[in-house]
């Protein structure tokens, strides 16, 4: 028995469209973001980290 191929909707062609050039600025910004975060949790484990992981540590019945 033959399969057939599914049939494809969207473009007609086999290239992917172009990104958008905003999305290049989007991802910068968030790259940004997110490496302040980063820098602002190691400032936090570096004077305490103790602490912190007790912060995450469950207590009874939670």
């Amino acid at each position: 028995m033959r399969q057939e191929k599914p049939k494809r909707h969207g473009r007609e062609d086999d290239e992917p469209p172009e990104p958008a050039p905003a999305g290049r600025a989007r991802d910068t910004t968030v790259g940004d973001d997110t490496d302040e975060l980063l820098d602002e949790i190691d400032g936090v484990l570096e004077e305490n980290a103790v602490e912190f992981v007790r912060s995450y540590i469950q207590k009874g019945g939670e």
